[in-house]
């Protein structure tokens, strides 16, 4: 993953956010947002919680626009 994260603050809480470019994507990850696939190369973000609560394994991989728009949709539940 490239860089160090950054912070943002939203209604659903602070995430710490890392930017993946496509370059640097090399797997296939479900996105939580529209609960498609991003494919190696498709560059995307990381976000976890910020609290402490938050660990690596809470680190989930969304497309740019599904996070941008994650207030106003909410993350998808594969069923």
């Amino acid at each position: 993953m490239s860089g160090w994260a950054r912070s943002e603050s939203s209604d659903d809480g602070e995430w710490l956010v890392r930017t993946v470019p496509g370059a640097q994507a090399t797997k296939t990850y479900r996105c939580p947002g529209c609960d498609h696939e991003i494919n190696p190369g498709v560059p995307h973000v990381v976000a976890w919680p910020a609290d402490e609560m938050g660990s690596v394994a809470d680190r989930r991989h969304w497309h740019n626009g599904c996070w941008k728009a994650r207030g106003r949709r909410g993350p998808t539940r594969r069923r």
